[in-house]
């Protein structure tokens, strides 16, 4: 589950560092008389800071990482000889 998660954010992170934004246009009536109709595109552009990605990118490695750790350690007390 931890890697999976660490996974996905190692993705998300390296996403938000290629893109760093989207812009969107909406279509706004400006004048309407009934015979003509003026209409302007309105755009929007929406921007992500910088150091987010490369916070995803970096959480998402280290649990990756961790998450190696923890697997080889359950690895080796599966191993061991249990006295009951």
């Amino acid at each position: 589950m931890n890697k999976a998660i660490g996974m996905v954010l190692t993705v998300l992170g390296i996403v938000m560092l290629v893109w760093t934004g989207f812009s969107s246009t909406k279509k706004e009536k400006t004048i309407d008389t009934g015979v003509i109709q003026v209409s302007a595109d309105g755009g929007k552009i929406a921007n992500w800071p910088l150091h987010v990605g490369m916070l995803l990118l970096a959480g998402g490695i280290v649990i990756v990482l961790m998450s190696k750790k923890e697997d080889q350690y359950l690895a080796a007390v599966s191993t061991l000889p249990r006295n009951l």
